[in-house]
């Protein structure tokens, strides 16, 4: 009787790990034969943990930015063509993703990426008073992406896009870097969402590598990782050098 409270009581636990962390194969490794130090299972099993808690932390990643230009009605320091080069990167990441049916822990936090970002473009044009212009480019994004992600798109489309990521980056930080060095700040760029998002790209690197095994995502995401470095040394080297920063002292120079 208690065996098999015991295994009813397993089972929903056994399914859980089997949908989102291991394979059958690692489960009886672990559970059964009490192998926890099968190396390829624990690769697995970190990299399935990495993935869920990329897509979970993603979620909120760039709220805190959101917030920040929210609270202050101010998009300063922040460059629109940044965004769109980003979204670019982003929106091939997840056609690339869909049309070669990986995992949803591989990439899941491209989607929510993606809502995020363009909610950082609409409010750049929004606090530059171009609301109109702002509307229009939330309508055509989101008729591009259905346009992208339908059948009608063929996969050498997808590929090329996946492919036109990494000068997308790299131009796209670029040119959020310049405008940091050429505003001597980093204006209301949010230090929280720039480390998540370091943090998280140099963690896909590992995690595309095990669940993809492509070398296209892999180099994507080395590429990305180095580019959030350099906004993240800037966020740091300017953190005394904000906008609010600079009014603090101007006050303490009045006094």
């Amino acid at each position: 009787m208690e065996e098999k409270m015991s295994t009813s009581v397993m089972d929903p636990f056994k399914d859980v790990l089997l949908q989102y962390f291991m394979p059958e194969k690692c489960y009886d490794e672990f559970f059964l034969d009490f192998n926890f130090l099968h190396v390829e299972c624990l690769k697995i099993v970190l990299s399935k943990g990495l993935g869920i808690g990329i897509i979970l932390g993603s979620v909120l990643v760039k709220l805190p930015q959101i917030l920040k230009l929210m609270g202050a009605k101010s998009a300063e320091g922040l460059s629109f063509n940044s965004i769109l080069l980003e979204l670019l990167a982003i929106t091939g990441t997840m056609a690339y993703s869909i049309a070669n049916s990986f995992p949803f822990s591989a990439w899941g936090e491209v989607l929510f990426l993606m809502l995020q970002t363009v909610t950082i473009g609409f409010l750049i044009q929004h606090y530059g008073g171009k609301t109109i212009k702002g509307i229009i480019f939330l309508v055509v994004y989101f008729a591009l992406v259905a346009i992208l992600l339908s059948p009608m798109t063929p996969l050498s489309v997808v590929t090329t896009m996946q492919a036109s990521n990494m000068p997308a980056i790299i131009f796209g930080r670029l040119i959020q870097a310049v405008t940091n060095y050429r505003n001597g700040h980093t204006g209301q760029l949010s230090a929280i969402s720039v480390f998540l998002l370091f943090a998280g790209s140099l963690a896909r690197i590992f995690t595309s590598i095990q669940e993809t095994g492509d070398s296209l995502m892999a180099l994507t995401y080395v590429i990305s990782s180095s580019c959030n470095g350099i906004i993240a040394a800037q966020v740091l080297y300017y953190w005394s050098s904000g906008p609010e920063a600079l009014k603090k002292k101007k006050k303490k120079k009045a006094e």
